[in-house]
């Protein structure tokens, strides 16, 4: 007999009205999947192609901006595939494998927002020390935090809730997520809930300490008009990215963890949706018209494009 291996096949959530709006739903999802793509890959080539651009804080923004298409190759794809062949089903490896990429992506994010956060540190509180702290190895071992500790975090936590016996094979979202996974079986959860917690908060404390270190750097940029500058040139972003990336954290959290059939199902959607579409869209943007230098290249190389 041949070896055959079944994988369990998952039924996700159709979008509302889509018999009828599945052809708009396409256009507007791949018109954003494009948007995401260009502006994205545009301020990571300005960074990439310009030498005046390869400091610590441009590094890091190239990393998110490249952290943002890997997030959403991870949905925008699959979603679309699903539109254009109204079909709605996964299976479990390709399922696993969108929530490992999502959610590793979700939690580089905020591994590198909170790496930029000491870079302004640095530059601010401590000028004199900026170039001997934050030199080419520890802008090396940076990014490898940035990427490994999410990698690592998410295998552990796939592994975990693949290895569980399923009773039930729909879920109740656009794309699949470990909690989505988990909910699934019929056995116990808590080596899942008490991992889950582990990761929760460690990850909070990285936002507590990104909050205590602007804390830190506005009472610090009140010494000086130059420090005061510095700040609203290069922190104003990294604040926003920070809020906008607790806003779709929070609203993702509450739709796994508490979202209801008694809540609408275009809130619901908005609340799943939020993290996909928000951060990776405004955060280029953001990046690309507040910080003096990105912005100047970024118009330059237009000028340049038009000229040809």
């Amino acid at each position: 007999m041949n070896n055959i291996t079944f994988f369990a096949t998952y039924t996700l959530m159709e979008p509302k009205d889509s018999k009828s709006f599945r052809h708009i739903y396409f256009t507007c999802f791949l018109v954003l999947y494009i948007l995401i793509l260009f502006v994205n890959t545009w301020v990571s080539v300005v960074i990439v192609l310009e030498r005046a651009l390869h400091e610590p804080m441009y590094i890091f923004l190239c990393n998110l901006c490249l952290n943002d298409m890997y997030g959403a190759a991870g949905f925008y794809p699959k979603f679309l595939h699903d539109l254009m062949l109204d079909s709605y089903v996964i299976p479990s490896y390709m399922c696993a494998f969108q929530a490992f990429v999502i959610y590793s992506s979700v939690m580089c994010d905020c591994t590198t927002v909170t790496v930029m956060a000491y870079d302004r540190h640095l530059a601010i509180c401590r000028p004199l020390d900026y170039h001997s702290k934050m030199n080419k190895l520890s802008c090396s071992v940076l990014l490898a935090f940035c990427w490994i500790l999410p990698l690592v975090y998410m295998i552990i936590c796939v592994v975990l809730s693949n290895r569980m016996k399923l009773c039930k094979y729909q879920i109740n979202k656009l794309y699949c997520d470990n909690w989505s996974i988990v909910k699934l079986s019929c056995e116990s959860t808590v080596i899942n809930n008490i991992y889950g917690f582990f990761v929760i908060s460690f990850y909070s404390c990285l936002c507590v300490f990104i909050v205590f270190s602007y804390i830190k750097l506005i009472i610090a940029c009140k010494a000086s008009l130059e420090c005061r500058k510095k700040f609203w040139q290069t922190c104003v972003p990294h604040l926003i990215t920070m809020m906008n990336y607790i806003v779709a954290v929070f609203f993702d959290a509450l739709y796994s963890r508490y979202g209801s059939s008694d809540v609408s199902e275009n809130l619901r959607n908005f609340l799943a949706l939020e993290m996909l579409i928000v951060p990776p869209l405004v955060n280029p943007i953001i990046y690309g018209l507040k910080l003096q230098e990105v912005r100047k290249r970024i118009l330059k190389s237009f000028v340049n494009i038009r000229k040809q």
